[in-house]
């Protein structure tokens, strides 16, 4: 009896695993996916397959797209920082009226 709880236990380690690591979702949208098909594929696997590989694509996506989104937020912040300096750099150059404000 003690064998069966142990391995029952490390069963449920393995399904936390699994659950942790976001492939019990993967494989029940695969699952629904395929369930969902209008017309069943001839080739379940290679479904299955193919379905896996484009969520995997995806992903990849998804970390170079979040890369260049950081890039680019960077670098706005040193072209706003820029034209701020560059406003600043400006308004020394610009004729003031008498009573302080800038000529328009």
């Amino acid at each position: 009896m003690a064998h069966y709880r142990g391995s029952d236990s490390k069963r449920e380690q393995f399904r936390r695993y699994l659950e942790k690591a976001g492939v019990l979702d993967s494989l029940t949208n695969v699952l629904v996916a395929l369930y969902e098909h209008a017309e069943k594929p001839n080739n379940p696997q290679e479904f299955l397959k193919q379905y896996l590989a484009a969520a995997g694509e995806e992903a990849v996506d998804t970390e170079a797209l979040q890369q260049e989104l950081s890039e680019l937020r960077q670098r706005c912040a040193l072209l706003l920082e820029e034209n701020k300096q560059l406003k600043t750099k400006l308004q020394s150059y610009e004729p003031t009226s008498e009573d302080g404000a800038t000529a328009e």
